[in-house]
């Protein structure tokens, strides 16, 4: 057993509105400079669609993160091998146009034209090289735009669906959409450090933190091939690759990142997670049927009297070991079972967790054939959905959850590695915590329904409301338990390892990959 510390988080989807204010408080903040600006750290997708950069998720193109052959791990699209091939043409990398190139408008234009006939016009100019451009990408550009022919029809994870299943998402008077907030993952196996030729990337042994040295950096760009989620990015006036840093100087201070700290759904939750690095391998090898399962066999109980002695030994702080054990991450994804890694077949093990989005699924829907109890609740012609009625049996709500606008297999693709069942899961414990707090709030639901549905989804009220709480109800230091900084420590241990730069993750590098703190 050989427990380290990883500060995790986890995102609730049913609650995202959508607003992309933790969008502008990361841009505000890291990515306001010249070379920088069509970096989004943070950026908020609109699902179904192709997301930014076009197609990230689609590997045929983009050849990013791990693949397995013969019982090893290769990466898909970089290493030394295949990056010795790439080094000066790259064609699994994106170019410019698959995120947008960087403009502004000439507006001197409408104050310096000479008089004329026409009204002058401010001309979109390329941030790059200053010439004019015609606008064909922005940021956020296909934001809710689910169902339009260009974006959401050619998302990836439409592949396996059938074209009944795609149709029926895609009626416009059933449309559904939802968001998806996205940041790096700062993965247990990353592939982006294992990608860098030079080495400047690296997994920060205290809190598991992946970050880039810019004084390393050789803009090979060999990360921005590997990552599967094209979470860094090459900025073109510095000649370095710069990524989300998770805000660690305002974490070391005790503070939440800037996109969580301003998030308006309160969406985010961040924590501090136990696991076990000696599972990682066999986490990252296992069988595509059992990556979720592998990869949360890795998380440990924080308050395994044998977990909390390993992580000592290691050098994991006591306040950050009482960290782990009110940590909301662990909750959602350990204790509770709700919270999914994004595209876990890549075996990059991100530390990154949704919780799936319930949908409009809110009841089922039952055909109601007599035509005078239709007749009484109003015109039937005046809306198709008037020959509905609700029907809350469990029956019928699972098998709702069947029969969803959203098909379970497109969210499977997203969140369980195509396995329809560990989302169905999640959605039915989504769906009894609703209806238990119906029955408490509301009444139209009896207690006995409620205790039904709770204990098929395999919950108890105790634990309806704890998830009730600490979804609705919870405060900021709830929904952020930050460990204090122990940044004297580590430097400490580098300065013994003669590392100045940190731990290099799990297996990129030998000597001090092993010995962080």
């Amino acid at each position: 057993m050989d427990i380290r510390s990883q500060i995790s988080m986890v995102f609730h989807l049913d609650k995202c509105i959508g607003c992309h204010t933790c969008s502008i408080a990361c841009k505000n903040i890291w990515t306001d400079r010249k070379g920088a600006e069509y970096m989004w750290w943070n950026n908020v997708e609109t699902k179904p669609g192709t997301g930014y950069p076009g197609k990230w998720e689609d590997q045929l193109i983009y050849k990013g993160g791990w693949e397995k052959q013969d019982n090893v791990l290769s990466l898909k699209g970089a290493g030394k091998r295949k990056g010795l091939s790439n080094i000066f043409h790259n064609p699994n990398m994106p170019v410019i146009d698959d995120y947008y190139e960087p403009f502004t408008y000439k507006y001197l234009d409408l104050i310096e034209s000479p008089a004329g006939d026409d009204q002058p016009t401010a001309r979109p100019v390329s941030l790059i090289t200053g010439d004019p451009i015609d606008i064909k990408m922005g940021p956020n550009w296909d934001d809710d735009l689910s169902g339009s022919p260009d974006y959401a029809r050619k998302d990836p994870n439409l592949a396996n669906l059938s074209p009944a299943e795609q149709e029926a998402m895609f009626q416009l008077e059933r449309m559904a959409f939802f968001y998806l907030p996205r940041i790096c993952n700062h993965c247990l196996n990353p592939a982006c450090v294992a990608s860098c030729p030079s080495g400047a990337i690296y997994k920060r042994g205290e809190d598991g933190i992946v970050l880039i040295n810019q004084n390393e950096c050789r803009a090979w760009r060999m990360c921005v091939t590997g990552c599967p989620y094209k979470k860094s990015y090459y900025n073109w006036h510095s000649g370095k690759s710069e990524k989300c840093i998770l805000c660690y100087p305002r974490i070391e201070a005790g503070h939440a990142p800037a996109c969580m700290h301003s998030c308006v759904g309160r969406i985010r939750y961040l924590g501090v997670i136990l696991y076990d690095a000696d599972k990682i391998e066999a986490a990252a090898l296992a069988d595509e049927a059992n990556l979720i399962d592998q990869q949360l066999d890795i998380l440990q109980d924080p308050f395994d009297p044998e977990v909390i002695e390993s992580a000592k030994q290691n050098g994991v702080a006591d306040s950050t070991i009482r960290a782990a054990q009110f940590s909301p991450v662990y909750k959602f994804v350990k204790k509770w079972g709700m919270a999914l890694p994004l595209h876990a077949e890549w075996r990059t093990l991100p530390m990154l967790f949704y919780v799936p989005p319930l949908l409009p699924v809110m009841a089922s829907l039952s055909e109601v054939d007599n035509t005078e109890q239709a007749a009484k609740m109003g015109d039937i012609a005046k809306h198709w959905d008037d020959n509905w009625l609700y029907d809350t049996s469990t029956e019928e709500l699972w098998g709702s959850i069947e029969q969803a606008r959203f098909p379970l297999q497109y969210m499977a693709n997203l969140f369980s590695a195509g396995d329809t069942e560990k989302v169905k899961t999640v959605i039915k414990k989504l769906m009894a915590v609703r209806i238990y707090r119906r029955w408490k709030t509301v009444g139209d639901i009896s207690e006995e329904k409620s205790n039904e549905t709770l204990q098929q989804a395999g919950l108890t009220a105790s634990t309806a409301e704890d998830i009730y709480y600490l979804t609705s109800l919870a405060k900021f230091d709830d929904r952020f338990v930050i460990p204090a900084a122990h940044r004297e420590q580590a430097i400490e241990m580098l300065e013994d390892t003669g590392d100045k730069k940190g731990s290099a993750g799990f297996g990129f590098k030998e000597g001090t990959a092993r010995r962080g703190p």
